[in-house]
């Protein structure tokens, strides 16, 4: 999608882009979040997502962009939103973002979240392949702020991010994000829609922040078990967490006959308690 000087900016393979070019794709991923007030679209490109969330009047939108090829073409082609003034023409001060207007340049995982939304923000985006579970995983470090997230990302990803137990693709994302957000796949994206197209086909998944406050057991516990369950995702239970644990004191747990992939978040939680009782 080329500016109506015809420049367009270059897409680079070291920043994972790949540029949505069908708008009926944007539309629908703009209209896919669910609530309003403050939103962040994660790169923002050529802008063909953010046109669309721009029309939307229940939230005020904000940008964060690594490249300087695209913040220069979209503060051309939305000055309105580069400088910062909302639909209404007033600047938005319902967060802490010190930056000239509601485009911001900078790197998403490097982003002050907590300091520039304290009273939380949506996450929106085509998300760059090569970062996206790293945009996750930041999430989760602050669920507290972040009600949902709509993202496009690789189809692989997002499938091993919503399956549920049993699946062969559920693992370590799955059960950790899981914990805290309803995960949806919405829907399976073609790659000839993107320029350049990947080679792979995306898809466009929905996390909505779940009613879970607390989950029941040590934290930090439950991520090692997560993580040393599916480090040795073929072998049973007991052989891939006595690997990582020692043996128990010789005590046998009901689940070390299964695999991790047949557990679901509420049985890792008992079983982190148990492990944590005894270690």
């Amino acid at each position: 999608m080329n500016h109506e000087s015809g420049y367009a900016v270059r897409a680079k393979k070291s920043l994972g882009q790949h540029f949505l070019t069908d708008l009926n794709i944007a539309r629908k991923i703009a209209e896919a979040v669910s609530g309003g007030g403050a939103v962040l679209e994660i790169g923002g490109g050529m802008g063909v997502l953010t046109q669309f969330l721009l029309e939307r009047d229940d939230i005020t939108l904000w940008g964060i962009e690594i490249d300087r090829e695209s913040i220069a073409y979209m503060r051309e082609k939305f000055p309105d939103f580069a400088t910062g003034r909302n639909a209404a023409g007033d600047l938005s001060e319902e967060n802490n973002v010190q930056e000239e207007g509601r485009l911001i340049e900078g790197d998403f995982l490097k982003f002050g979240l907590r300091e520039s939304f304290p009273k939380g923000v949506r996450v929106v985006g085509n998300f760059p392949y090569n970062i996206s579970s790293q945009i996750f995983f930041k999430v989760l470090e602050n669920r507290d702020l972040v009600p949902e997230v709509v993202g496009m990302v690789q189809r692989e990803v997002a499938q091993r991010i919503a399956e549920p137990p049993g699946s062969r693709t559920y693992g370590i994302t799955s059960v950790l994000l899981q914990a805290w957000y309803d995960i949806e796949y919405l829907f399976t994206v073609s790659e000839g829609v993107f320029s350049p197209p990947p080679k792979v086909k995306s898809a466009v998944i929905r996390l909505t922040r779940n009613a879970t406050k607390e989950l029941g057991c040590d934290e930090a516990l439950f991520v090692k078990v997560v993580k040393a369950a599916f480090g040795q995702r073929r072998k049973m239970l007991r052989n891939a967490l006595r690997a990582a644990f020692g043996n128990f004191g010789g005590e046998e747990h009901p689940f070390f006959t299964e695999r991790a992939e047949k557990l679901s978040v509420a049985q890792f939680v008992e079983l982190t308690n148990w492990v944590g009782e005894r270690i």
